[in-house]
């Protein structure tokens, strides 16, 4: 699937913005931007912006987690809605001490990636595979010139974003990853005793991965990396199913803060 490697910047053009100033300030290309945002007709005449339109902006980073250029008017907390996360989760993967201050120009990491749109897709048909609905798709695009629910084009950067709990964001695999026998869990947490849960199953419900731990670079209350691998126990029994990532209550036991990534085997 033709999953976006490198890192996409969301950039909010500016009055006295032109395409050739973005790319030079992000070390991008004209070309490659009017193709990400198919600034073409029928949208628009080619390379033509406004003010307010979102962009997205591709860079030659080999890192395929978004980053969003705070614009005036943001917030942290219109972004979170923007992806379906929290702003705990926001200020604490991006070291902000205060939620309600954030800068104009500042780079602050969003949980979503982008997939470049091939013949034949549509918005239910992505959501399907990535796990995510079609309005969580809608929410995290729009303002985006050539983004329309009923028509997408080929070679669109659509933007995925991915779920994510209060307290845990998983940045590998990305949803809709084909995953093998070794492969890394990694991503921030903000989990009691530094300790994030993991399994994997199939969608028959069989256990391919029985339940592990990792440990997180730094404990709660802050937000720690984590990685390890994830080795399969038993052979899948289905072409897709979900890996589970979450805490454990201290009190109890139970699963708390699950997210659930979609994969295939």
């Amino acid at each position: 699937m033709p999953v976006t490697s490198r890192k996409g910047l969301i950039y909010t053009v500016k009055s006295g913005d032109t395409l050739f100033a973005i790319a030079s300030r992000f070390g991008s290309t004209t070309t490659g931007i009017e193709r990400a945002n198919h600034l073409y007709p029928p949208v628009t005449d080619r390379g033509l912006i406004y003010p307010d339109d979102v962009l997205i902006v591709p860079t030659s980073t080999l890192d395929p987690i978004m980053t969003h250029i705070v614009t005036n008017g943001d917030t942290l907390t219109a972004i979170a809605q923007t992806f379906g996360t929290h702003v705990d989760l926001l200020a604490g993967v991006n070291n902000i001490p205060d939620p309600n201050i954030i800068g104009v120009g500042q780079r602050l990491l969003v949980p979503a990636f982008t997939y470049k749109i091939t013949t034949g897709d549509t918005l239910y048909s992505i959501a399907r595979r990535f796990g995510v609905r079609v309005t969580d798709l809608e929410e995290a695009n729009a303002d985006r010139p050539g983004f329309q629910r009923d028509v997408i084009w080929p070679g669109y950067h659509l933007i995925i974003p991915i779920p994510t709990s209060r307290n845990i964001f998983v940045t590998r695999p990305l949803p809709g990853s084909t995953i093998n026998s070794g492969d890394m869990v990694e991503g921030y947490a903000r989990v009691f005793e530094a300790v994030v849960n993991y399994q994997l199953r199939d969608s028959n419900g069989v256990v391919v991965s029985n339940e592990r731990y990792a440990m997180t670079d730094k404990g709660a209350p802050e937000y720690g990396f984590f990685s390890s691998a994830i080795p399969f126990d038993r052979q899948p029994t289905a072409d897709s199913g979900e890996l589970w990532v979450y805490s454990r209550s201290a009190k109890d036991g139970s699963i708390q803060d699950l997210v659930k990534i979609k994969v295939y085997f």
